[in-house]
């Protein structure tokens, strides 16, 4: 089997804050997506964000496991985006998001994404999202949930094709 091939498909580097990123007309040649995003949060509100797909705002779900070193969780349910769970919750602090979502250019089946997400000395998660809907991913959205919470400068944002 041949090792897979991660192609840089986009990067974004915020020069100032902002409260989305936009990644559209995704090349529709790869097998999967990664998305690898640190964010730092631009207010002590923290960081509340995750990723919508094609502008759809339903059909989203997901089933996490979260571990804070104190407690351990393990919730299920629905969104009108992929959240992002444990963001930055505070200007010091940085949040990592590392989603793969695999055979995204499918027109015949769900879309299904893995992610970790981990916040410096806060909390990890593990989540399965699932995307009911047979469209081809062509667009994501990097966004905030609120104009009140903003991406701070110097944050990355990386989108990444892997080779059939």
């Amino acid at each position: 089997m041949a090792t897979p091939t991660y192609d840089l498909l986009e990067s974004v580097t915020l020069a100032t804050s902002a409260t989305s990123v936009t990644f559209s007309s995704i090349d529709q040649s790869y097998g999967d997506l990664v998305l690898v995003c640190n964010l730092g949060a631009n207010n002590a509100n923290g960081l509340s964000a995750g990723v919508r797909v094609n502008d759809s705002t339903t059909d989203y779900s997901f089933v996490l496991m979260r571990n804070s070193g104190s407690s351990t969780q393990g919730i299920g349910g629905t969104a009108g985006y992929f959240k992002f769970f444990n963001s930055a919750g505070n200007t010091s602090s940085k949040a990592l998001h590392n989603m793969n979502f695999f055979d995204y250019s499918s027109t015949d089946k769900h879309k299904s994404v893995l992610a970790r997400h981990n916040v410096d000395g806060t909390a990890v998660s593990a989540v399965a999202y699932r995307w009911a809907n047979t469209n081809a991913i062509t667009k994501l959205d990097v966004m905030t949930n609120s104009s009140s919470y903003e991406f701070a400068a110097g944050s990355t944002i990386n989108l990444y094709g892997v080779a059939k």
